[in-house]
């Protein structure tokens, strides 16, 4: 499978410098790496826009992105952090072709809210997936994260981070070198 980059988004409270995505693309290179961030931190605003603009966000740049390295969406992996993954699993379910989706620290639901889960769009996503979680993520935890990756067509693969909490904090380059195995994997097919 051709894959000619990679468009990473950040989490509700991050933008596209945030740390742990500055090192998915230094692991990656030299494929090209896009790291965006969504209309309402480049308008300055510290509150999210609705899901349906944050989506349409991921399907431009996927656009540009395919545009800019001379192929379609369909050799582009989307994916990010948090609230950024949970868009490109949305944005795909709702029909964006792409090479493959990776989800870090997806937000099944908010803290201690388990009822109010996001993931009825899960059993849409028909691509390659790759979930990297922590096993103490407050927003999820592995059982849940199985429960919910078990319905896709495609079923996703899992990696958990032993100990690690949403924020994944310390563990950016294990992160990185999760996602870069994948994506090899992914282009060798």
């Amino acid at each position: 499978m051709t894959v000619a980059g990679v468009l990473l988004f950040p989490g509700a409270g991050s933008s596209a410098a945030h740390p742990s995505l500055v090192e998915i693309e230094r692991a990656l290179a030299p494929l090209p790496v896009a790291r965006c961030d969504f209309p309402y931190r480049r308008e300055g605003r510290r509150f999210p826009d609705r899901a349906d603009v944050l989506v349409r966000c991921v399907v431009e740049e996927a656009l540009a992105l395919a545009r800019r390295s001379g192929c379609g969406t369909g050799s582009i992996v989307v994916g990010g952090r948090s609230m950024g993954g949970r868009m490109c699993s949305m944005a795909v379910a709702e029909g964006l072709e792409v090479a493959g989706l990776v989800c870090v620290a997806y937000p099944l639901h908010p803290p201690k809210q388990p009822d109010r889960l996001r993931t009825g769009h899960l059993p849409s996503v028909a691509v390659p997936s790759l979930f990297v979680s922590g096993t103490r993520d407050e927003f999820g935890s592995p059982d849940e994260l199985r429960a919910a990756t078990a319905l896709p067509a495609a079923r996703p693969e899992l990696h958990l981070i032993d100990g690690a909490r949403h924020d994944l904090r310390g563990r950016d380059a294990e992160v990185a070198s999760v996602i870069t195995e994948w994506v090899g994997r992914l282009r060798a097919r």
